[in-house]
């Protein structure tokens, strides 16, 4: 197919487009690298440097790609920023994400495939969260992205539309030739890897006194590498609705650090700090629908296996990418 992919010079953008073409897909991606990097797009794709809010040029991108599918995963992403700056990410992922979606009806696009977020969910009423469960969000972040998740459910039934909406969990780990590097990293294994490096002095741990075995939060965390197969599999005929992306399996602030020194080999030195508010003690994705619906198997389940290549990416590229 050929696919249109916003967002694709970013961390889950790249690896995803790296995926779509190795599987034999065309793929044009469009990115403002405001948070990507031009050399984080692999060079088999067609590129175009745009920004989503300009509505005709996103028009004339998507219909000049012939697009028959859309994989979007531009965004505004920071929870924190979110709070202080509520505004960027209802104009970003809200109104410049119509504009998209208008391009998308336009040009006769078949499928839209979103980079939701278990944000939307807010804190949960149970774990393993499902897909069933209230939508609370409690930020800025998660209530645009739900925003967005309702626009494709009329667009749909307006337009005809068909769209697959992915409620991400902790995407980590890399490819062998891309990986994660944000420019303000608030990610977990990232940071702990960068005391293995050397690049940081200590990491830190937010809160010890959860109700957890040992007194940390505790995440669910997904290979990028099988998040991006999921959304190959989105692409399906007849596949659509919404969807949990984790393994079903969470692990403590404490058992990814200890995952990060025996993966480095390096002693990694440990801040503890008050919690922070808003953190929830336990969230683990039920991926059960993804598994039965679209055939779904993760790949890389284990945290070993995921923080394994991200060190292997960091090593590979001390300081991420050169632009």
């Amino acid at each position: 197919m050929n696919v249109f992919v916003t967002g694709g010079a970013g961390y889950i953008g790249s690896i995803c487009t790296e995926e779509l073409l190795n599987a034999g897909h065309q793929v044009t991606v469009f990115d403002n690298l405001t948070e990507g990097h031009r050399s984080a797009v692999d060079n088999r794709a067609k590129f175009i440097q745009g920004c989503l809010s300009n509505a005709a040029l996103v028009q004339e991108s998507v219909r000049a790609a012939k697009a028959e599918a859309v994989l979007h995963f531009a965004a505004s992403a920071l929870v924190g920023e979110s709070m202080t700056d509520p505004g960027k990410y209802f104009r970003n992922n809200v109104a410049s994400g119509q504009n998209l979606l208008d391009a998308a009806v336009a040009a006769g696009v078949k499928k839209f495939v979103f980079s939701s977020t278990c944000a939307t969910y807010g804190p949960p009423d149970r774990v393993p969260m499902t897909e069933d469960l209230p939508q609370r969000p409690i930020n800025p972040y998660g209530e645009s992205k739900l925003m967005f998740e309702k626009m494709l459910g009329w667009y749909r039934q307006v337009h005809g539309l068909d769209f697959v909406a992915f409620r991400y969990f902790n995407a980590a780990g890399a490819s062998e030739k891309f990986g994660e590097h944000h420019r303000i990293e608030s990610h977990l294994i990232p940071n702990v890897l960068f005391v293995a490096l050397g690049q940081k002095p200590h990491c830190e741990i937010y809160g010890t006194d959860y109700p957890t075995p040992d007194g940390t939060c505790i995440r669910d965390y997904i290979h990028i590498r099988d998040l991006a197969q999921a959304h190959i599999l989105g692409l399906q005929p007849r596949k659509s609705g919404f969807f949990n992306l984790g393994n079903g399996d969470g692990y403590s602030v404490r058992e990814v650090i200890a995952t990060c020194e025996q993966i480095s080999g390096k002693k990694i030195p440990v801040i503890e700090k008050p919690r922070r508010a808003g953190d929830p003690p336990r969230l683990v994705a039920g991926a059960a629908k993804a598994k039965t619906e679209l055939g779904w198997k993760p790949q890389f389940p284990k945290l070993a296996d995921i923080v394994a290549t991200a060190w292997q990416w960091h090593q590979q590229n001390p300081h991420g990418y050169r632009d």
